[in-house]
């Protein structure tokens, strides 16, 4: 006798791509919780610091959209 606990039905690959979600979540996080802290401590390097926090933001984002691409191709 088999019983079925949890159906499992349409595509993974959004499941996949949620978990996948979480990396890139936390990077974004980390960098403006550590830039907001940065600020803090130097209010005069501001410029440098946005800056650097948007590059960062850029590739954090970066890796969702092809996170959120990969399973179309495949």
């Amino acid at each position: 006798m088999s019983q079925t606990l949890a159906a499992v039905e349409g595509s993974l690959s959004s499941v996949g791509y949620g978990l996948a979600a979480i990396g890139p979540g936390v990077g974004v996080g980390i960098i403006f919780g550590n830039g907001t802290q940065a600020l803090a401590r130097q209010p005069e390097a501001a410029g440098l610091i946005r800056a650097n926090q948007i590059l960062g933001f850029a590739f954090c984002e970066a890796l969702a959209l092809i996170g959120l691409v990969m399973p179309f191709v495949y």
